[in-house]
């Protein structure tokens, strides 16, 4: 878990932030994190929780902005349990602090 002067850090070294909105069963966190890592990605901050009924999630990942992160981005869009994605360069870091602020919607 990061602390406030790391999440200050983070966004001062060229992190983004991924916003996804996504259907809310086993497997879909494995298959879209695994998009990262089998290209060599490092997600400095996952953060993820059911939103409703429970039937959607939305996840944010944290990852160092690369030349190569649009490609991926691309690919994560094509995933069938994929409904939304935003990128976020000037994001807000209380996202990491207070989860339940942002996880809370319906």
């Amino acid at each position: 878990m990061h602390n406030n002067n790391d999440i200050k850090s983070l966004h001062n070294n060229n992190h983004i932030a991924i916003e996804l909105l996504v259907n809310n069963h086993p497997g879909v966190m494995s298959h879209i994190t695994g998009l990262f890592s089998r290209r060599a990605f490092n997600l400095e901050g996952i953060l993820c929780g059911s939103i409703g009924d429970g039937s959607k999630s939305k996840m944010y990942l944290l990852v160092k902005n690369d030349a190569f992160l649009e490609q991926i981005i691309k690919q994560v869009r094509k995933l069938h349990d994929v409904l939304d994605i935003e990128v976020y360069e000037d994001y807000d870091e209380s996202i990491f602090r207070n989860p339940e602020r942002f996880l809370n919607i319906e």
